[in-house]
């Protein structure tokens, strides 16, 4: 078990180097940069904003600047520093380092000390939405499976299907419009109402998690709907086992692992928070940040967001590995 801990972890920073190399393409590939301003900058601030945030490097390689560390004599060591002395290569060794770099917009403030200030909120939302998630779609995965062709599936269906096809940011604009008019919510919360874990976070973490809760009520009906064909079940039926002994300890558990295949980034998305969702409903968490970092072309602000989003999923994947061995007995790791 240790030894596959080890592995999968280390299989981590591939993938966080393959997702920071893509992430950097494409943000430097979209037209504009973080100087744009309806009334342009002189040329002369520019170059001193470059120079002071390192933009001023070249983008992946600085072979210039190996040339002239071996002109100085310094060794192959230090040759390689000066060669990867660039805008990629210093994200990636700050990143390494846990510094992800000053933000471009909001002066004096590093972004993991932005991440960690707004990541709080981010967490909160998601809870409630995991929290929704998992209580309404397992049990109505499992009555659609049980009351097969009756009106209890047949609502479990309906549910599923229209958390799936209408989009969050539909369904998040209805139910302000509703909540508003019939209940009075305010649509727009004041700063102090996200301290805490109130009752502002239960709308939003509601239509944040209908999509997963959609799919988990499917994939829970079709995974009981498979097991409960098998000829363990009908063993188990056969011997007299209670239908409530039957459904806990041998259906439910065997028919969870899809579920927990998808549930770990799921989770993973769900805390770090939609964009969208937080957009509309205003809360102050890393997706509202990391929107506003695109539009503003904040690229240390991008990336390290972005990093962050992408460890959470790994992470959560590695935990459903690990999850499967105490859901399954026969699912065992390989050493």
């Amino acid at each position: 078990m240790i030894s596959f801990l080890i592995r999968r972890l280390l299989w981590v920073i591939p993938v966080l180097f393959t997702v920071a190399i893509v992430t950097f393409f494409l943000m430097h590939r979209a037209p504009g940069g973080p100087w744009d301003r309806e009334k342009p900058i002189a040329r002369q601030t520019q170059a001193q904003l470059n120079a002071r945030f390192g933009l001023n490097k070249p983008l992946w390689f600085n072979p210039d600047a190996a040339e002239a560390a071996a002109a100085r004599g310094e060794n192959i060591f230090q040759q390689g520093r000066a060669f990867l002395d660039s805008q990629f290569f210093n994200y990636i060794i700050g990143a390494a380092q846990g510094n992800l770099g000053p933000s471009y917009r909001q002066v004096g403030r590093e972004v993991e000390e932005i991440i960690m200030e707004k990541f709080p909120a981010s967490a909160k939302l998601g809870l409630v939405a995991v929290i929704f998630s998992v209580v309404v779609g397992i049990p109505l995965g499992i009555l659609g499976a049980l009351k097969q062709n009756t009106v209890f599936d047949y609502l479990s269906l309906f549910v599923a299907t229209i958390g799936v096809s209408i989009p969050s940011f539909v369904i998040a604009i209805l139910a302000i419009l509703f909540m508003s008019r019939m209940f009075g919510v305010p649509p727009i919360r004041r700063p102090n109402e996200w301290e805490g874990l109130g009752t502002a976070y239960i709308l939003p973490g509601i239509v944040l998690g209908l999509g997963t809760m959609a799919f988990i009520t499917r994939l829970t009906r079709a995974s009981m709907l498979e097991v409960k064909r098998q000829d363990y079940i009908r063993t188990a039926q056969a011997k007299g086992l209670s239908t409530r002994a039957v459904i806990m300890r041998h259906m439910l558990r065997n028919s969870l692992i899809p579920v927990v295949t998808i549930l770990g980034p799921a989770v993973a998305a769900l805390v770090t928070g939609s964009f969208i969702i937080e957009s509309i409903f205003g809360v102050p968490g890393v997706g509202e940040e990391f929107v506003i970092s695109i539009t503003r072309r904040d690229y240390s602000m991008i990336m390290g967001t972005t990093l962050f989003y992408a460890l959470l999923v790994a992470l959560g994947n590695l935990t459903v590995d690990l999850s499967y061995g105490f859901l399954d007995p026969r699912i065992r790791t390989r050493h």
